[in-house]
């Protein structure tokens, strides 16, 4: 191992970073401003692992990237940001904008990577500190923050989370679910795809005990005692044991290994023979693709975190963003003009499938109505040269990422590359999704648009 000076943004992305991921997100969701926001916007009661991704991949591209990467990625945040505000249940209200909720959000990125320096036995020594902290600091710096809001140096950050732990921190509804029933519910992350899903509900036990007694052990002593949480000696000797073993370790990899990388790959699922019909695909969009608030029903907000999804892995600029949420406003208006029958702004897993078949079967421009045109929009941004096809690039830019096997994403886009010319052209696209919605068997291309079942 070589030695090398301390590098906040290095050791942002090493592997161990993922023993206070969860961490993090309590911490963050202890704020109540970003509970409130996590209750009617988020998408991680349904896709957590999904949360931990875009948290990391947003510290990353904030501190690991170069400059126009970090402009891009504090101009998207401001964008999305603006979207996030209401009313919490005590009827105050509540805008993600709120500059000490930001300065919190953005300090604990960087108290848990000193936290995870600490707890690993390589903390860093007074002079590393600041060397830390001025380069978050610097990055931060395009966020354009009140500075009375941030500390001026590192010395003064154990008393501000003292104080912000004292003054602003509750255990809110979001961090006791983090905490709870989120790992005892939690879905099976697609690189566990071996385990199957009977494998996962036994495994996630052993899951959700490790990661909350090793949360609890880690979270600041101030934060325990602000929620009523005990550090039991089982919880401290778990913590002990991860974070030293990982700290003598992890150092010691070459970098290939240590580091996170944005090429990581899961193995591919085995594709599985069986009659597949309308109901079971619908049902199946239901859950992993409209759901995304993850409490059985859509709403608006649901709409809206896909169509933030969308704007995030493409970077889009602040029109692009606009059409992509407009196009998905109108689909929501859409399913709850046809399918909200008791007007209470919701729809059910029930009545979204009854709904879609029953319209799809009376009339064939029912999609034309709601989906095909949101599409249209993602096309059109994805087509970043608007040259009229999506090309394997662009189309990657959409559905693919760390969590996608290249060979199950090049299959997709052989499945929807009709003609096979090697890209696919609009009206390739909107058949494929359409033939998602309205083929009865499993042998048309746009039925594996989730995967091969």
């Amino acid at each position: 191992m070589t030695d090398r000076p301390a590098s906040f943004k290095r050791d942002l992305s090493e592997w161990r970073i993922a023993l206070v991921a969860w961490r993090l997100l309590v911490l963050q969701a202890a704020d109540p401003v970003v509970s409130a926001g996590m209750a009617e916007h988020s998408t991680y009661r349904a896709h957590p692992w999904r949360r931990v991704e875009h948290t990391l991949g947003s510290g990353r591209r904030l501190f690991y990237q170069d400059a126009e990467t970090l402009r891009r990625e504090v101009a998207r945040l401001n964008r999305s940001h603006k979207r996030i505000r209401g009313t919490m249940a005590d009827g105050q209200p509540y805008d993600a904008r709120d500059a000490a909720t930001r300065v919190w959000v953005l300090l604990t990125l960087f108290e848990c990577v000193v936290t995870m320096r600490r707890l690993g036995g390589d903390r860093y020594d007074a002079g590393q500190l600041d060397l830390a902290y001025a380069e978050f600091k610097e990055a931060i710096a395009a966020f354009d923050l009140p500075e009375e809001e941030l500390p001026a140096t590192a010395a003064e950050l154990p008393a501000y989370f003292a104080r912000y732990a004292r003054e602003r921190l509750e255990f809110t509804e979001a961090a006791r679910y983090l905490l709870g029933d989120l790992l005892r519910e939690a879905p099976r992350p697609r690189r566990l795809w071996f385990l199957g899903d009977a494998g996962w509900r036994i495994t996630r036990v052993l899951v959700a005990r490790v990661i909350r007694d090793l949360t609890v052990a880690d979270l600041p002593p101030a934060v325990r005692e602000r929620f009523g949480l005990v550090r039991t000696r089982r919880a401290a000797l778990l913590s002990t044991v991860l974070h030293r073993g990982a700290g003598a370790l992890v150092p010691r990899l070459p970098d290939r290994l240590r580091y996170r990388s944005p090429e990581e790959h899961r193995a591919p699922r085995l594709p599985r023979q069986g009659r597949d019909a309308r109901g079971p695909r619908l049902d199946r969009f239901f859950r992993e693709v409209l759901d995304q608030t993850g409490d059985g029903f859509i709403t608006v907000h649901d709409l809206r975190a896909m169509a933030h999804n969308v704007c995030w892995r493409l970077e889009l600029d602040e029109a692009g963003e606009a059409r992509v949420y407009e196009a998905f406003d109108s689909w929501w208006e859409q399913l709850r003009a046809v399918m909200d029958a008791d007007g209470d702004g919701r729809v059910s897993r029930e009545e979204f499938v009854a709904a879609t078949l029953a319209g799809c079967d009376r009339d064939e421009a029912y999609l034309e109505r709601g989906l095909l045109p949101a599409l249209r929009a993602v096309f059109a941004a994805a087509d970043t040269d608007g040259s009229g096809f999506l090309e394997f690039d662009e189309y990657r830019a959409v559905f693919g990422g760390p969590r996608v096997h290249p060979a199950e994403l090049s299959h997709g886009f052989r499945q929807l590359d009709a003609d096979g010319d090697g890209r696919i052209t609009r009206e390739e696209f909107l058949a494929g999704f359409s033939e998602f919605f309205t083929a009865r068997a499993d042998s048309t291309p746009g039925t594996e648009l989730l995967g091969r079942a």
